[in-house]
């Protein structure tokens, strides 16, 4: 890494923001950004420096939010006692589907056609008892297939069969559904107001064949899936091609099939890119036009990257602005596009002095640009 070897001064104060991803199995959003902006004020020793750690709806959204964080013995996607926590501001609440029922839990014995969703709908149903009227579920990182099916049978529905046998958990028997018996539902808590933060667009079919296979599933799991996730959507009458309803294994398509049976329209449930809702909490569409420096980051710079990820959002709000853009990531695979910052960090070692020597290079490139823009 080049950077300068001493802290400048600069005359009027540069205004940077870092909003990193986090750096998956390495480095959380709030490390990553501390890290950068360490290495920043090693070079720009006056910028005045504001941290913003990004998530994009997968793990590590929910603590992007402002709350009390609770926490709760659950299950995890096989099955086996665990705890997990969520952030509970009094009406809300956050949860992360990864906190249940992610995959690091299964890593030992991935579960990609049994593993179930259950786990997350208690941390659901234990929410409401407290107050939330509205839970926003961020929905990467899960180790299921299930179309949140557990989550159902969490709040009191059964998935059955034609011959009226409730059906065994996971996805792997979906397809076998013929009807959802709600006569033991908790109304309550399925009614609430539903926010699914999604960290992808993907169909229900990509559900399997994109994503199935990171959670254990052999190519004869993955035909399994494919039809029996298309089941379960057109049996609950919902279209398996719509956009972002194959995240996290189609969880969505339970819920909205759960929200619009009690309420009777969809306008209780509401799927949406997960980036753009967290960088409108952090207020970032008002501050990146003020900034001089904007640092963003994630474990790998790829063709998803500008697709809704952290970095496409951040990209989206610093173009049209006078702000610079940096990418700081461990690989650099794509071309982000003229006049970007770009650090390639490497393969995961000392990660502490890995991002702290990117902002310093960041840092650097910028006062190198600056100063040739004059």
């Amino acid at each position: 890494m080049r950077h300068l070897p001493y802290p400048l001064d600069l005359g009027p104060m540069v205004h940077i923001i870092i909003a990193p991803d986090s750096y998956k199995g390495t480095a959380t959003a709030e490390q990553a950004a501390r890290l950068l902006g360490e290495g920043v004020r090693s070079v720009i020793r006056d910028a005045e420096i504001t941290l913003a750690p990004m998530a994009d709806g997968g793990e590590g959204t929910a603590a992007t939010f402002d709350g009390r964080t609770i926490t709760l013995p659950t299950t995890d996607a096989a099955g086996r006692l665990t705890e997990a926590s969520y952030v509970f501001d009094g009406s809300t609440a956050y949860i992360d589907i990864a906190a249940a029922s992610g995959l690091p839990a299964v890593a030992d014995n991935k579960v990609p056609l049994t593993g179930d969703t259950y786990g997350t709908g208690v941390l659901i149903a234990d929410a409401q008892t407290r107050g939330a009227s509205r839970i926003v579920l961020c929905l990467g990182g899960s180790a299921t297939s299930d179309a949140g099916t557990g989550i159902l049978v969490a709040l009191g529905a059964t998935p059955m069969n034609a011959e009226g046998y409730s059906l065994p958990k996971g996805g792997g028997s979906l397809g076998d559904l013929d009807s959802i018996d709600t006569a033991q539902l908790n109304i309550p808590a399925a009614a609430v107001e539903w926010v699914l933060l999604t960290d992808v667009s993907a169909t229900v079919p990509q559900a399997a064949t994109v994503y199935a296979p990171q959670k254990g599933a052999s190519a004869e799991d993955v035909m399994l899936l494919d039809a029996a996730l298309t089941h379960a959507a057109e049996t609950l009458g919902i279209d398996p091609h719509t956009p972002g309803f194959g995240a996290a294994g189609a969880v969505p398509v339970g819920l909205y099939w759960l929200s619009t049976m009690l309420h009777g329209t969809a306008d209780h449930i509401h799927v949406l890119p997960g980036a753009p809702l967290v960088a409108d909490a952090l207020g970032l569409p008002e501050s990146i036009p003020q900034a001089q420096l904007v640092i963003t980051g994630e474990g790998a710079f790829d063709e998803q990257s500008l697709t809704g990820k952290v970095v496409g959002t951040i990209a989206d709000l610093v173009e049209g602005t006078d702000a610079t853009l940096a990418i700081a990531a461990g690989r650099i695979d794509v071309d982000p596009g003229a006049d970007v910052i770009t650090v390639a960090m490497g393969e995961p070692g000392d990660v502490e002095k890995q991002l702290f020597d990117a902002g310093a290079q960041i840092a650097a490139d910028y006062l190198r640009i600056s100063t040739a823009q004059g």
